[in-house]
């Protein structure tokens, strides 16, 4: 029996149905997340997100991963 669990995002407070034990059924299996935005994800929250909140930091990491980080002298 596939687990399936109604969790709120901790970013939005939106409730969304998490299906961890079915996860190709999941909502979360629409966004594809690279390595690098998978990382940068889960230093920022340690449980599932609402699909708009992951579509959101996938954005927001492409935004942080373009802006120069310049050294002080």
């Amino acid at each position: 029996m596939h687990k399936h669990e109604t969790k709120n995002c901790p970013r939005c407070h939106s409730s969304f149905e998490c299906k961890a034990g079915s996860i190709t059924q999941c909502q979360c299996s629409a966004i594809n997340l690279s390595a690098e935005e998978r990382v940068y994800v889960e230093s920022k929250f340690k449980d599932c997100l609402c699909i708009n909140c992951l579509a959101f930091l996938q954005k927001e990491y492409a935004v942080f991963k373009e802006v120069p980080v310049y050294k002080q002298a």
